[in-house]
C-alpha cells in the first residue's frame, strides 16, 4: 500500500517512531501554582459526553489519548508509542508500558478498548464524527491494540487523538461520577482536586507522569465568559493567563511592566448558518409580522444578498480590533482542501438590494438572528453589527444572544433561522468541518452533528463519502475542494472570519498559542 503524504494533512506516516514530547518533561518540578481565566464554560469532565472545544481542552489535563495532537495539528505519540496500517481497514498500535492511572492502577489495552467503544456507543453520539468508522477494537496482548475500521479512513489517527482514554473500571460510570471526581481518573499530567460547574476546575500535578512532571504544582482553570471580568482579574494579579484578551484592554496590558500580550493564528472559522430545510422558518416573517409564503433563505439569491450586505473587513478591523482575518471558505490558503474556485464575495449593499428584489423581496422581510454571548471573540458585538447591516438592505433584524450553555444545543439542533456558529478546524483540512457542518445529519454515519441549518446537498454528501474512504491524498484533496466550492458558491454557509489567538499573561510565564486555541497548562512554562 502506497501513501502520498503532505505537511498539511492531519494523517501521518504509516509508522510513527518519535520520542514523546510534552513541554513539562524538560521542566524541573516546582511548587508553583497557576491560575488561568478561560473564555468559555466547559460543561462536564466526562471526556466522552459532549465534544466541544472547552470540554475537550479541559479533559486533556486529566486524560491522555493514544495520539497527542501537537500545536500545529501534528500527530505525536502519547499512550501509543508507534502505529502502523496493517491493511486498508486495520491499524495496529503499540502501547506505552509502565503507565499508571492516577489511582495507581496499571494502564493496558483493555482501557483503550473500553474507552474507544464507550465514546463510539455513548447515547449522545457527540463523538460520532471521530468514532463512526470504528468497527471493532481488539488486542493480541496487553500492550497492543488493533483498530478495525468499516472503510479505509484517512483521518483515523486524527480521530483517535480526540478520544481520551479512561480506566476500564469506570467505563460504565455516568456523567455525575466524572464531575464529582470519582471517575475522573486518567493517566494525564494533572489529577482532579475539585470541580465547581460553571466556575472552576482545580488540579494537582501528577508527579509520576510518564512524560515528566508539569511546571505547576497546582492549577486552577476558572471559567469567566465575561471579557471585562477576565481582564480585571488579570490586571489585579488574580489570574496569570487569560484567553481572548479583549481589544479594549490590550494597550493597558502592553504598557504594564508585569504583563504581556501573546498572539497567534488559529484555524477557527466563524460563520452564519441558515435554516435551509423548513418551508416556513420560525424567526422570519413579513415586516407586518404576517407569515411569508415560503422560506426566503431557500433562495440562493437571498443568501448571497445577506453575504453581500455584511462588511466583513470592517467587522474584523473595528469590532474585533484586528483579531481575525476575513474568511471565504472553510480553510485559508495553503490548507488541505482550499479551493481557488470559491468566489470571494465583496461587500456590496446595493447589489444585495437588487438580489433581494430579483428574489421577490423588494421590501425585505423581518428576521431574528441568534448567537452566543462570550463564546467567540466579541460574538455579541459582531451579531449586532450584522443586524444593523442587514437592516440597511431592508431585512428588518432583531438580535438575540444567550449564554453558550443555553445556545449550543439549540443551534446544533436547528431551532433558529439565522445563527452564529464556529468550528475549530483542528485537522487543518476540509473534511473535519464539512462532515460536521454541511453533511446531511445521519446519526448512524456520524455526519451533520452540528448541521443546524439542515443542509442536505446530495452531491456534497456523495463527495464527503468518497473523501472519507479515499487514502490517496491527491484524489481526496480534489474531492474536498469540490465540497468547498459547492458549499460557499451556493452560500450554504456565510463565512465571516478566522479568529486570531490573543491572550494576556504575566511576564512570569512563556507559552506558544495553539492553532486549535486550546490553553493547555502543561505547555506553559515559567519564563526564563
Amino acid at each position: 500500500m502506497t501513501f502520498s503524504l503532505s505537511r498539511r494533512q492531519a494523517f501521518s506516516a504509516l509508522f510513527a517512531f518519535a520520542a514523546f514530547s510534552l513541554a513539562p518533561a524538560a521542566v524541573a518540578a516546582q511548587e508553583k501554582s497557576l491560575a488561568v481565566g478561560m473564555a468559555s464554560v466547559f460543561t462536564t469532565l466526562d471526556p466522552h459526553e459532549d465534544s466541544n472545544s472547552p470540554n475537550n481542552a479541559a479533559s486533556r489535563h486529566i486524560f491522555d489519548s493514544l495520539i497527542n495532537r501537537g500545536p500545529n495539528a501534528e500527530n505525536l505519540p502519547q499512550l501509543a508509542t508507534e502505529w502502523r496500517a496493517i491493511d486498508d481497514t486495520h491499524w495496529e498500535f503499540k502501547l506505552r508500558e509502565d503507565v499508571k492511572f492516577h489511582d495507581g492502577t496499571d494502564f493496558d489495552a483493555e482501557d483503550v478498548i473500553a474507552s474507544l467503544l464507550r465514546a463510539r456507543d455513548k447515547p449522545t453520539q457527540s463523538f460520532a464524527a471521530y468514532t463512526r468508522n470504528i468497527a471493532d477494537v481488539t488486542t493480541p496482548d496487553p500492550h497492543t491494540v488493533v483498530v478495525e475500521t468499516t472503510v479505509p479512513d484517512p483521518l483515523i489517527l486524527n480521530s483517535l487523538s480526540r478520544i481520551r482514554i479512561i480506566s476500564a473500571d469506570h467505563a460504565e460510570d455516568d456523567v455525575a461520577a466524572f464531575d464529582s471526581g470519582a471517575a475522573a481518573v486518567g493517566t494525564g499530567p494533572f489529577k482532579f482536586v475539585s470541580y465547581t460547574p460553571g466556575d472552576r476546575l482545580v488540579l494537582a500535578r501528577n508527579d509520576d507522569y510518564f512524560a515528566g512532571p508539569a511546571a505547576w504544582s497546582e492549577v486552577t482553570l476558572r471559567m469567566i465568559p465575561d471579557a471585562g471580568a477576565r481582564l480585571a482579574s488579570l490586571l489585579s494579579g488574580e489570574l496569570d493567563v487569560i484567553e481572548k484578551l479583549p481589544a479594549e484592554g490590550r494597550e493597558r496590558v502592553e504598557s504594564s511592566d508585569s504583563l504581556q500580550v501573546i498572539r497567534g493564528q488559529s484555524t477557527r472559522i466563524v460563520y452564519l448558518g441558515m435554516d435551509l430545510s423548513r418551508d416556513n422558518s420560525p424567526f422570519i416573517s413579513g415586516k407586518d409580522g404576517a407569515p411569508l409564503d415560503g422560506n426566503p433563505l431557500k433562495d440562493a439569491r437571498v443568501r448571497k444578498a445577506i453575504l453581500m450586505s455584511i462588511n466583513r473587513p470592517a467587522i474584523v478591523e473595528r469590532i474585533m480590533q484586528g483579531s481575525g482575518t476575513v474568511a471565504h471558505q472553510f480553510v485559508a490558503e495553503d490548507y488541505f482542501g482550499h479551493s481557488e474556485n470559491v468566489e470571494k464575495v465583496e461587500y456590496d449593499p446595493e447589489g444585495a438590494r437588487k438580489l433581494l428584489e430579483e428574489a421577490g423581496y423588494p421590501d425585505g422581510f423581518r428576521m431574528t438572528i441568534h448567537g452566543p454571548s462570550g463564546r467567540y471573540t466579541n460574538d455579541s458585538d459582531v451579531l449586532q453589527a450584522v443586524g444593523q447591516m442587514l437592516s440597511r438592505i431592508g431585512i428588518e433584524t432583531a438580535v438575540e444572544v444567550m449564554p453558550w450553555s443555553m445556545y449550543s444545543g439549540r443551534y446544533s439542533e436547528g431551532e433558529f433561522s439565522l445563527f452564529l456558529g464556529s468550528w475549530g478546524v483542528n485537522t487543518g483540512e476540509v473534511s473535519n468541518p464539512a462532515i460536521a457542518l454541511v453533511a446531511a445529519r445521519e446519526e448512524e454515519k456520524g455526519t451533520g452533528r452540528y448541521n443546524g441549518g439542515g443542509i442536505d446537498d446530495p452531491e456534497i454528501n456523495s463527495l464527503l463519502d468518497k473523501a472519507s474512504a479515499t487514502l490517496d491524498e491527491g484524489t481526496r484533496e480534489e474531492l474536498l475542494r469540490k465540497v468547498s466550492e459547492l458549499t460557499f458558491n451556493q452560500t450554504l454557509l456565510i463565512p465571516m472570519h478566522y479568529e486570531s489567538v490573543v491572550l494576556g499573561a504575566s511576564k512570569e510565564i512563556q507559552m506558544k498559542p495553539r492553532g486549535d486555541q486550546y490553553t493547555l497548562v502543561y505547555e506553559i512554562k515559567p519564563a526564563d
